[in-house]
């Protein structure tokens, strides 16, 4: 038991084991929406911003150049996308693989935590042992019940790495077809407006999936755009 709880008590190790669950959970993106729509709205913005940027860098260049510009960064976008999924479904996997030795090996040490757990829930008594008996009696459900509520994970928010790189692509797609329309719509203030559009609205996108505060969440976004692509800007008149 010592080898396995280090000297604490059994809450004291569940509460790292929760913030174990919490590094497991975090990605680039966050962990509270969906892979795909958070690689979509990432994509969006990134897309849209870059672009801006070269806009601002190097004025009214040929339509094509932003094209195969965007090319490159579609397929760097959903490159990366598939990447971190990979990487994160390895970090699930190695703790799934962790929890599941665990126990397989250390059963009495497995009982004592789920006890602690249940008592900090408010059972107690015989209702208290006919749980942990019963939890205890399957491994399956043990190892889900020790996944979820010991290292708080959520399982059915691990999207598969193909579904957020489809995502990644589906925004930075959308992006550079609105941003290069714009362009050719509106050559001089189009793009301005068309930036902001994006990163607005992929903002809000991800604010409404998360339950954040909307406007906060775009204003913020803007605030950021305008402040890098003006330092850009400025920067190009001085030098």
């Amino acid at each position: 038991m010592t080898n396995h709880f280090q000297g604490k008590p059994p809450l004291e190790h569940l509460k790292e084991a929760r913030a174990k669950g919490v590094i497991a959970m975090s990605e680039v993106h966050g962990t509270e929406a969906p892979g795909p729509l958070a690689a979509g709205a990432d994509g969006a913005k990134e897309t849209a911003f870059v672009l801006f940027l070269m806009w601002i860098l190097l004025g009214d260049i040929s339509t094509p150049i932003f094209l195969l510009f965007s090319v490159g960064f579609l397929l760097w976008k959903i490159g990366r996308s598939a990447l971190l999924g990979w990487s994160r479904l390895e970090r699930l996997h190695r703790i799934i693989e962790e929890e599941r030795w665990e126990i397989e090996h250390n059963r009495p040490q497995e009982r004592e935590e789920l006890t602690a757990l249940y008592q900090a829930k408010g059972l107690q008594g015989k209702l208290l042992d006919e749980t942990v008996s019963v939890l205890m009696a399957d491994d399956n459900r043990l190892l889900q019940i020790m996944l979820e509520e010991e290292m708080g994970l959520t399982l059915e928010v691990f999207e598969h790495p193909l579904k957020q790189s489809m995502g990644a692509a589906i925004g930075v797609l959308t992006s550079a077809a609105l941003f290069v329309a714009s362009m050719l719509l509106w050559p001089l203030a189009g793009p301005i407006i068309m930036a902001g559009f994006i990163v607005a609205l992929a903002a809000g996108l991800m604010a409404r999936s998360q339950k954040n505060r909307l406007l906060e969440a775009i204003t913020w976004n803007l605030s950021l755009l305008s402040f890098a692509s003006g330092a850009v800007y400025f920067l190009k008149q001085i030098i």
